[in-house]
C-alpha cells in the first residue's frame, strides 16, 4: 500500500480509498499541475523555476479579435452615427432582434442601446405627427 491511500470506515464497512488528485490526475487543471511541479521542484532546494508556458505558444481566444467599427461594436457605432442618421438605429434594433449578438456577446449591449433609441425616436416621430395632425389640420 503506498502513502496516498488510506483506509475510510463508514456504515461497518472499511474500503481503500486514494486521494482524488491521484485517482483523476487528468482531470486536474493544468496550472495546478505546473504549480504542484514548480513546488516540488522548488521543494528540493533547485531554487529555479520552470516555464509554465512559452510565450510563442499562446492560444487566441474567441474575443481577442477586436470589434468591427473602430473596436467599439456594430451597436455602439450605430448607436452614436444615430444621432445623425437615424436610420443606423433601426438597422441595429433589427441586428438585435435577429439575435446578432450570440456571434459575439459583447455587442449586445451597443444594439440593445440602439434599439431602445430607436424605440425613442419612433415614440417623438408618432408624438409629432399627431400633435401636428390634431391641432393643426
Amino acid at each position: 500500500m503506498d502513502e496516498n491511500s488510506k483506509f475510510v470506515s463508514g456504515n461497518g464497512r472499511t474500503e481503500l480509498v486514494k486521494f482524488i488528485a491521484d485517482r483523476h490526475a487528468k482531470l486536474m487543471k493544468q496550472a495546478s499541475r505546473h504549480y504542484s511541479a514548480i513546488k516540488d521542484a522548488m521543494a528540493r532546494g533547485k531554487k529555479r523555476y520552470t516555464l509554465v508556458k512559452d510565450v510563442d505558444d499562446m492560444e487566441t481566444g474567441a474575443y481577442d479579435k477586436p470589434l468591427p467599427c473602430f473596436g467599439c461594436g456594430i451597436g455602439w457605432f450605430s448607436f452614436l452615427l444615430g444621432f445623425m442618421f437615424p436610420f443606423l438605429w433601426y438597422y441595429a434594433a433589427f441586428l438585435y432582434f435577429g439575435n446578432y449578438y450570440r456571434k459575439d456577446p459583447r455587442e449586445r449591449a451597443g444594439l440593445a442601446a440602439s434599439a431602445i433609441t430607436a424605440m425613442g425616436f419612433s415614440l417623438v416621430l408618432l408624438v409629432i405627427f399627431a400633435f401636428r395632425w390634431f391641432y393643426y389640420p
